[in-house]
């Protein structure tokens, strides 16, 4: 049979004992830290924001390809315009903003 008996002194009990202490008071301050409300609160914003920007980000990057695309149909590749897409996409503007002022100025009399 083997011999499980401790041979640390007393003050090397102590001194364990008292360690144990400050790793178990610094655990549960840990513990109070992550639960308490400003701190869970903190957490979900943070991870709310992150969220938000990654969204955002790529909105962006979707929105900036289809801009591109948009300017690839009017403009050629030295980054003139291209006239004949232009003028009809221009004449219809004109048109519509035309009928939009006609019909306010017929509701207006």
């Amino acid at each position: 049979m083997a011999d499980t008996a401790d041979t640390r002194t007393p003050a090397q009990i102590e001194a364990d004992i008292e360690r144990r202490r400050a790793v178990l008071a610094e655990t549960l301050d840990e513990i109070g830290v992550r639960a308490h409300p400003k701190t869970i609160m903190g957490d979900a914003k943070a991870k709310v924001v992150s969220n938000v920007d990654h969204t955002l980000g790529r909105a962006y990057v979707r929105v900036n390809g289809v801009v591109s695309e948009v300017k690839g149909q009017f403009v050629d590749a030295e980054g003139s315009p291209r006239l004949e897409r232009v003028v009809p996409v221009a004449v219809l503007a004109v048109g519509v903003v035309g009928l939009l002022a006609l019909g306010s100025w017929r509701r207006r009399r």
